[in-house]
């Protein structure tokens, strides 16, 4: 070996000429003695590819090791570059080469995924094997160093530390199906309890509860107001004794799909009657009364004129000058408030403003003549049955409601209490009484008009409402007891405690707040 190293070598060539053949025990010799070490990188290479033996090749082993001597053409595309191994660059897109697995002592080729290509050496044809060192993370072995596989720098590299794959993506689609799946269970509880009626209803058959066909009997009147629909027309044709229940005509329509437009007027129809019959009565215009406006009890003058000019197309600024002067109609009192007899009214064609108002205070008198009161006290007779109209629920309640203000208004009581303190005089007077609430606000209570009898003693300075035939009679005969206070604890049925104690009242008090309490939505 000259001193001198070679260009193609590199510094472990002597380390390597200095050790034994790692591919041979410590015993083994050949007949020819040991083999010498290979001086180089490329004669350890030829090393490798040894030549059979003459025991295995056979009598034409001359031949074959002569034939053996000439390289194949595909080695010749197989030749190192010239420059040291130590200073051939890395390519970063190409692996290290892995040495080849050793099966020198059986000869057979190493396994591959497939065929080499003829002049491919076993160690460029493994690429199975290559790829699983690769993916091992191996930097090399002892042999690949002995070899010059390697350099030393790469066998003692560290293995690639594995990637990890970041989980942000998996956690935002969990919050995006978490968020999902809520918006589903919380749109399924709204529906639910907002529509749980109608659903169970759907899934079990027709929910109409209805009057059976046929039943029909008598004559009903209802006012339908312009705008109205499905559900208030329901509630108005139960009101009126026509149907079933307050939703019977609604439930029938969402049911059968029935797209129907309420003209306003008032119509004439019959008690107990089915909702298909109650809709074909209604597209009758036989059944729409002309020049006809119907007033429930309890309107004011203001609701009562809006009410008149939608019925009959009348104009209001027309209705709004007729009422301007009570004196027109014999009335002394400032305002035509509580003068204006709830009923129906059918007019020839032509009537005037005036002559519309003028058939209603003539009602009006006709029902206080028919309750026995006397002229000089119609005024003060209509103011009370207009707090006991608004006041009162049931017919029974009209009579009790009587007795109390008359209770509360002797001279002894009125010392003892000094205020009627009804809640819908201050309402009233605040302008709060069409609120639709039964209490009333602080502001209410508190202002000082001639209506608020919580900071006015007696009476109110005139009527609230038009009064019923039923509450100007409550007026002049009030029942008899001992009451001083009353208070509806119920806004849904109507029950209302009356009371002659502070302590009594207090108590039907808290049982009324803690009904409100239950009952947000009733109107307290």
């Amino acid at each position: 070996m000259s001193d001198k190293p070679s260009p193609f070598d590199d510094p472990f060539a002597d380390l390597y000429g200095k050790l034994p053949d790692p591919r041979r025990s410590a015993g083994d010799s050949s007949p020819t003695g040991p083999t010498p070490a290979p001086s180089s990188r490329r004669e350890a290479r030829a090393a490798r590819q040894e030549p059979p033996t003459p025991d295995a090749a056979g009598p034409d082993a001359p031949a074959a090791e002569t034939a053996r001597q000439e390289p194949p053409a595909p080695d010749v595309a197989r030749q190192e570059p010239p420059a040291p191994e130590t200073a051939r660059p890395e390519s970063p897109a190409l692996p290290p080469p892995v040495a080849a697995p050793r099966q020198a002592e059986s000869g057979a080729p190493p396994r591959t995924r497939g065929a080499a290509p003829t002049g491919v050496t076993p160690e460029r044809a493994g690429g199975g094997e290559r790829r699983t060192a690769e993916r091992s993370g191996a930097g090399g072995t002892l042999e690949d160093l002995f070899t010059g596989e390697r350099t030393a720098e790469e066998v003692g590299a560290p293995p690639p530390k594995p990637t990890r794959r970041r989980r942000s993506g998996g956690w935002i689609a969990l919050g995006i199906v978490l968020v999902l799946i809520g918006g589903v269970v919380g749109g399924g509880l709204w529906a639910w309890n907002t529509y749980g009626e109608r659903i169970q209803g759907f899934f079990a058959g027709t929910s109409v509860d209805d009057f059976e066909t046929g039943a029909a009997h008598g004559e009903a009147q209802v006012t339908i107001a312009a705008g109205d629909t499905g559900g208030p027309v329901s509630q108005k044709l139960y009101d009126a004794g026509v149907t079933k229940t307050p939703t019977s005509l609604y439930d029938y329509m969402v049911e059968n799909s029935v797209a129907f437009t309420f003209q306003p007027g008032v119509y004439r129809l019959q008690l107990e009657m089915s909702s298909p019959a109650v809709l074909e009565a209604l597209r009758n215009p036989a059944n729409k009364l002309e020049n006809t406006t119907q007033l429930r009890e309890g309107l004011t003058v203001e609701q009562s004129v809006e009410r008149i000019s939608e019925q009959m197309g009348m104009p209001l600024e027309d209705l709004q000058a007729a009422v301007a002067d009570p004196a027109a109609y014999g009335v002394t009192a400032s305002t035509l408030e509580g003068w204006l007899f709830p009923a129906t009214y059918t007019f020839d064609p032509g009537v005037t403003a005036s002559d519309v108002i003028s058939t209603m205070v003539t009602r009006t008198v006709q029902s206080l003549d028919t309750a026995g009161v006397p002229e000089a006290d119609r005024e003060r007779i209509l103011t009370i049955a207009s707090i006991i109209q608004r006041e009162a629920r049931s017919e029974e309640d009209f009579y009790k409601v009587s007795r109390v203000i008359a209770n509360r208004l002797e001279p002894g009581n009125q010392e003892t209490f000094g205020l009627l303190q009804m809640d819908s005089t201050a309402q009233y007077g605040y302008n709060e009484i069409h609120d639709g609430t039964a209490s009333s606000s602080a502001e209410a209570l508190a202002d000082d008009n001639p209506w608020n009898t919580y900071v006015h003693p007696g009476l109110p300075v005139g009527p609230i409402s038009n009064p019923g035939d039923l509450a100007i009679d409550a007026a002049m005969h009030p029942a008899d007891g001992p009451w001083l206070y009353f208070v509806t604890v119920n806004l849904d049925t109507g029950e209302t405690v009356f009371t002659s104690t502070a302590a009594e009242h207090q108590q039907a008090v808290d049982q009324w707040v803690d009904w409100c309490k239950d009952h947000p939505d009733s109107g307290c």
